[in-house]
């Protein structure tokens, strides 16, 4: 890391401090969300932050490597989508602390990649929680905005759907039940593929 990069992130975290949310920040605490450091800024002022600062990809990957809350989240709000490869973003997977931070990064990034469709289903195929959240929101994400899967895509989807929705994570099933949702609004064959799907484990489509 070169001397201004750092003398960015320090400034950055110095910065945090103005922003503190000791009731936010110890709320998270209360659900769990242990970070070494955690100022309880709220999105929208990192996301002026961000605004302020421009994208950066030097600096976005400076501070991902803090274990700050905010630090993790305004790298995903500074790191160019088109700039981030996938053995990167495999890296930033593989770090991610929380529920919060996975969601950040999926809406903030992950939905925006070139590959996100291709990298979505291989996440929706691991055993992690947080893999498997950021794999159901990016395709949310993407059938919101109309993209359709293949036949392949239909068939590994709808499989690892019925598995995370009878699966152990509470935050996975929410999230698969939402795509299902997103999913059926593609158009009618895919609304009767989701009920029917849904209907193989006595679930109806909301």
């Amino acid at each position: 890391m070169n001397s201004d990069i750092q003398q960015q992130v320090k400034d950055i975290k110095q910065s945090f401090r103005q922003m503190m949310d000791g009731a936010i920040a110890a709320s998270m605490r209360e659900k769990g969300l242990n970070y070494h450091l955690n100022w309880g800024a709220t999105l929208p002022r990192l996301r002026e932050m961000a605004n302020e600062i421009g994208i950066n990809y030097d600096l976005a990957i400076a501070l991902w490597k803090e274990n700050v809350r905010e630090c993790k989240i305004l790298a995903t709000m500074l790191i160019p989508a088109d700039k981030i490869l996938p053995e990167v973003a495999d890296i930033w997977m593989e770090q991610v602390p929380s529920q919060e931070i996975a969601e950040q990064l999926s809406f903030n990034l992950w939905q925006y990649l070139p590959y996100a469709s291709e990298k979505a289903y291989q996440w929706l195929a691991s055993d992690k929680e947080y893999a498997q959240l950021c794999g159901f929101h990016v395709l949310t994400r993407l059938f919101m905005n109309g993209q359709e899967p293949n036949e392949r895509g239909i068939n590994e989807y709808i499989d690892q759907l019925l598995c995370a929705i009878q699966g152990s994570y509470p935050s996975v099933r929410k999230a698969a039940m939402l795509s299902v949702q997103r999913f059926a609004e593609l158009g009618l064959v895919y609304e009767r593929m989701a009920k029917s799907a849904l209907k193989t484990i006595h679930l109806e489509l909301f």
